[in-house]
């Protein structure tokens, strides 16, 4: 059990249910009466923000999320496979399920996927990626100075911004949590 006075950024506690992470608390303590704790927990599942107030003391269960590390095989039919590294079995997932992580995962690489009660609920792909442009306008000499940059998409469908010197066939490195260029890779 998780009480009220052991909430941090970032804890995971069961509420209503479902699984959530505090992203932000508050103790108030009100004039007579006892000290609240206010917060904003982000669902795990949804993503939706909810905004409670607890009283302090208040305790909550632990969720029973499982983090497994998952090879990314094929899709097929709107259904994409993945394979778990240590017990090699095979688990469909759907685009509601994966959301926009398969902007980032290619065949054969691994993905991070959060269980609960021994559902997939969410997946992450690693924090950096390094991926080829397959679209992209063709820079001239002089643009590197200027310090823009032009729309690419790169070899799974990702559309991201990146300088004006790189070029179709180029692979470049690229931060999941923001879509952003980071280097191109020799």
């Amino acid at each position: 059990m998780i009480s009220t006075a052991d909430f941090r950024r970032g804890a995971k506690i069961e509420y209503k249910g479902e699984p959530c992470e505090i992203v932000e608390f508050q103790h108030a303590k009100m004039g007579r009466g006892g000290a609240l704790v206010k917060t904003k927990l982000r669902n795990i599942i949804t993503g939706a923000i909810l905004d409670d107030t607890f009283r302090s003391g208040e305790k909550f269960p632990k969720p029973q999320l499982e983090e497994k590390q998952m090879q990314y095989l094929y899709e097929q039919d709107g259904m994409y496979y993945f394979m778990d590294n240590e017990s090699y079995e095979q688990m469909p997932l759907t685009e509601a399920q994966l959301g926009d992580a398969m902007k980032f995962i290619k065949e054969n690489e691994n993905a991070s996927i959060l269980f609960f009660k021994g559902e997939p609920v969410s997946v992450e792909p690693p924090m950096f990626v390094k991926l080829e442009v397959t679209e992209t306008e063709s820079g001239f000499k002089g643009d590197t100075a200027s310090g823009g940059s032009k729309p690419a998409v790169l070899e799974t469908g990702a559309a991201v911004k990146v300088p004006f010197h790189i070029n179709i066939g180029d692979i470049v490195k690229i931060d999941t949590r923001t879509s952003e260029y980071i280097e191109r890779v020799k």
